[in-house]
């Protein structure tokens, strides 16, 4: 019982002097296989600790079984038995051991020295992998360096500046060798620098040749503008040809649609790629900013250099290239405004047009107060609204420009009178005031169709006489031009109803130009009877004319003839023209009386105390016959029966009165009855002839009361009355009212006084009298005194 306790104390103290491993008692418990824990005591050099621990275990083990045994002694017998089959088992696992140990530590001596060779090996591959890493590296970078270098000389900017891009952000800051970050660190900038010298000397050189170009495209696109604004002129021609044709009904009109003409314009093609370039290359150098001043800068500076005018060629010469460059110029700006990607602003823009708008109208109002000729003005004119039409496209503000133009209007038109005024004074300086003789249909159409001055639509034969002169023609070539240049200075300007207005300045011309000339050579002085006769003709063909010149008006400034033909504030300058060709009547009427009188004036060698009467009419009466006869027939030829009509009483009444004043000249002291037969003989040659002429050229028909023999009415009365054998019954009011009613008193009075019945002989017989040249005698003797008494 005592030997028990003993046990056990000497079981615990040797497990507490040995120092079990609680892990290899739980594995010895667990019967797990302590093969991996022999091995690594070897392993680390602790073998006998490890046996020393066993021995411990199976100490502890035997004291176990012991007490297992005392309660259990069979099976402990058993147990012991077993005991000693596993003690033989391990001391024959422990030589085995021990055999193994010897054994694995003579192989792992020389597998130790190859592992030392082959961590030396792997840390020289360590060392040879980081070299052959950095070496990569370098090589890159070699090889995009080379790359850059390679994109410069080729001039592939954009490439080059993505190369340096990749260089310095994904290889400088991770370069393996120090000298060669430096290297990259020194070379990227400069390389950039000269990226953009580059770049800044291929946009140098493109603004150049893009100003040396710019004249070139401006010219193009002009012609451009002048070939559609020509199209539009001519589908406006065929269309008013068209409108004629239809309203006078010659020909059914068909409008088609000219597919030819509806051709796209040739595209204006410049290269803006070095501007694209330099812009996307300052860009990514992240300096567009200094680009776009740059280039402002530049193109304002060519701006200005483009806005000065030649002092070399006179303005007239060098307008179309002035013009052609600026077009060219803002041309350029707008492509590079809506392609450049935000290289140039609106306002930008602007400012330049502004600039080049404020330039241009100085220039132009200070060469048109210049300009002395019309046709200068209109070209300058006419190329500016072409350049107008042109940038008109491209959005420009050309109001003011068109402002500067309009403000021109009527010096143009006082230039343009003035040339016309030297023209038609030219022409009617030149005119030969005879009928216009035409021989050939094409001259008929050429002078008298053209400007509608047929009186019929019927051909007539040739040679055709017109009732015009040459001026005619002439003038109306006159007129019809300047509605054409007037409309051509009007037309794409800013207004577009100018019909008023080019009608206000053809009235001008009519009036200040045509009617006033027309009156000066009318009262010069210098035209014969039948020259101012074929003036008074050629003003009223003109005066017709009016009418027509109103329809050109309207057909060019594209007044539909539907709304022509309605009524319409005619010319002002007809109703002026018909003045005038009364003036010319006046002044014909002055000039035949003038005339007259020169036949008129034989009458001072006229016998007023002729004892006998003449047997032959007066010498001046068949001048003055034959004078009316030739005058007559030609006015007949040119002049309307009205006009025609009036001068034929016109030039009676003035022989008529003559013939009175003749009577009454105080040159004639006294006359005799014998030279008032010889007058009235006279009169009858110029009764006959009034006769025959009312009759031949049917003055009947005008509804007149007064025929032409009437008009010899107060002389034939005068010489009636000093033959009459009763003339005191003139104081009759019956008989005075239906035989005498053209004379007046204090004439008949004076003429009487001068009349002596019989001539002054000095030897007269008595048996020569008779009773009734006593009786006529006594008869004016009481008229003379009762024309005394009345007086």
């Amino acid at each position: 019982m005592n030997s028990q306790p003993k046990r056990r104390t000497a079981a615990e103290s040797g497990e507490g002097g040995g120092g079990i491993d609680p892990g290899l008692s739980t594995l010895i418990g667990n019967g797990e296989d302590l093969g991996p824990i022999v091995r690594h005591a070897f392993e680390v050099g602790k073998a006998e600790a490890l046996l020393h621990q066993l021995r411990s275990i199976v100490k502890k083990k035997e004291v176990e079984i012991e007490e297992l045994c005392k309660l259990h002694y069979e099976d402990f017998i058993l147990a012991v038995d077993e005991l000693r089959g596993v003690l033989v088992d391990a001391d024959e696992l422990k030589s085995m051991l021990a055999n193994e140990n010897l054994r694995l530590q003579e192989v792992a001596s020389s597998l130790l020295l190859k592992l030392e060779e082959l961590l030396e090996l792997y840390s020289i591959k360590k060392n040879v992998t980081e070299a052959l890493r950095k070496l990569k590296t370098c090589v890159q970078v070699s090889v995009l360096c080379h790359k850059c270098n390679k994109h410069i000389s080729d001039g592939k900017f954009v490439p080059a500046l993505k190369t340096l891009d990749i260089i310095e952000n994904d290889y400088l800051l991770n370069a393996p060798i120090k000298t060669l970050r430096k290297v990259i660190e020194k070379q990227v900038p400069a390389i950039k620098t000269h990226i953009e010298k580059k770049v800044c000397s291929e946009f140098n050189e493109w603004l150049v040749q893009i100003r040396s170009m710019s004249r070139n495209i401006g010219q193009l696109a002009i012609g451009q503008a002048a070939s559609a604004r020509q199209r539009d002129e001519e589908m406006c021609a065929r269309q008013r040809e068209a409108e004629e044709q239809s309203r006078s009904g010659l020909v059914e009109c068909v409008y088609s649609l000219d597919i030819e003409q509806l051709d796209e314009e040739s595209v204006l093609e410049f290269d803006l790629t070095p501007v694209y370039r330099a812009h996307h290359i300052h860009a990514c150098l992240a300096i567009e900013e200094k680009f776009r001043e740059y280039y402002y800068k530049n193109r304002l500076m060519q701006l200005n250099l483009d806005l000065e005018i030649s002092t070399v060629q006179p303005f007239l010469e060098s307008h179309q290239p002035f013009f052609a460059q600026i077009a060219g110029f803002f041309i350029v700006e707008d492509r590079v405004l809506r392609t450049a990607g935000g290289l140039l602003s609106d306002s930008q823009v602007e400012t330049l047009w502004d600039t080049a708008l404020a330039n241009m109208i100085s220039i132009l109002e200070d060469q048109f107060t210049r300009m002395d000729n019309a046709s200068h003005l209109l070209l300058v004119k006419d190329f500016v609204t072409l350049f107008c039409s042109t940038l008109k496209h491209y959005g420009y503000r050309l109001t003011p420009l068109l402002e500067v133009l309009d403000s021109t209007r009527d010096k143009y038109h006082e230039l343009l009178l003035d040339e016309c005024r030297k023209q038609v004074t030219n022409i009617l300086a030149n005119d030969s005031y005879e009928q216009m003789v035409i021989n050939k249909e094409y001259e008929y159409k050429m002078n008298v169709v053209a400007f509608n001055l047929q009186t019929s639509d019927i051909k007539p034969a040739f040679p055709y006489f017109a009732s015009f002169s040459s001026s005619v023609p002439d003038v109306c070539r006159i007129v019809r031009s300047f509605i054409n240049d007037s409309v051509s200075y009007l037309s794409y300007g800013g207004h577009m109803n100018f019909y008023d207005v080019v009608k206000k300045y053809v009235d001008k011309l009519l009036i200040d130009v045509l009617n006033e000339t027309l009156l000066s050579v009318i009262h010069g002085g210098t035209l014969g009877a039948s020259q101012v006769m074929q003036t008074a003709s050629n003003i009223s063909v003109l005066e017709r004319a009016c009418d027509l010149f109103l329809w050109q008006v309207a057909q060019r400034c594209g007044v539909p003839l539907r709304l022509f033909d309605r009524p319409h504030a005619g010319l002002a300058a007809k109703a002026l023209l018909k003045a005038s060709q009364n003036a010319a009547y006046n002044a014909l009427l002055n000039e035949v009386n003038t005339k007259l009188d020169e036949f008129l004036s034989l009458m001072n060698n006229f016998n007023w105390i002729a004892d006998d009467p003449p047997q032959n009419v007066s010498e001046y009466i068949n001048d003055i016959k034959d004078y009316l006869d030739t005058l007559i027939s030609r006015a007949q030829q040119i002049l309307p029966l009205e006009a025609l009509y009036k001068l034929a009483i016109s030039a009676l009444d003035h022989v008529s009165d003559s013939i009175v004043a003749a009577f009454l000249n105080e040159n004639v002291k006294r006359f005799t009855v014998s030279a008032v037969m010889g007058i009235d003989n006279d009169l009858k040659v110029l009764e006959t002839f009034s006769e025959e002429k009312y009759v031949s050229l049917s003055l009947s028909d005008l509804n007149k009361n007064q025929s032409l023999k009437d008009c010899l009415l107060e002389s034939r009365q005068l010489v009636n009355l000093l033959l009459s054998n009763q003339p005191e019954n003139f104081m009759n009011p019956v008989i005075r009212e239906k035989h005498y009613g053209a004379l007046d008193y204090k004439k008949v009075a004076n003429i009487c006084d001068k009349f002596k019945d019989s001539p002054d002989r000095i030897f007269g017989g008595l048996a020569s009298r008779s009773t009734k040249p006593n009786a006529r005698k006594k008869s004016m003797d009481m008229l003379k005194k009762r024309l005394k008494d009345f007086s």
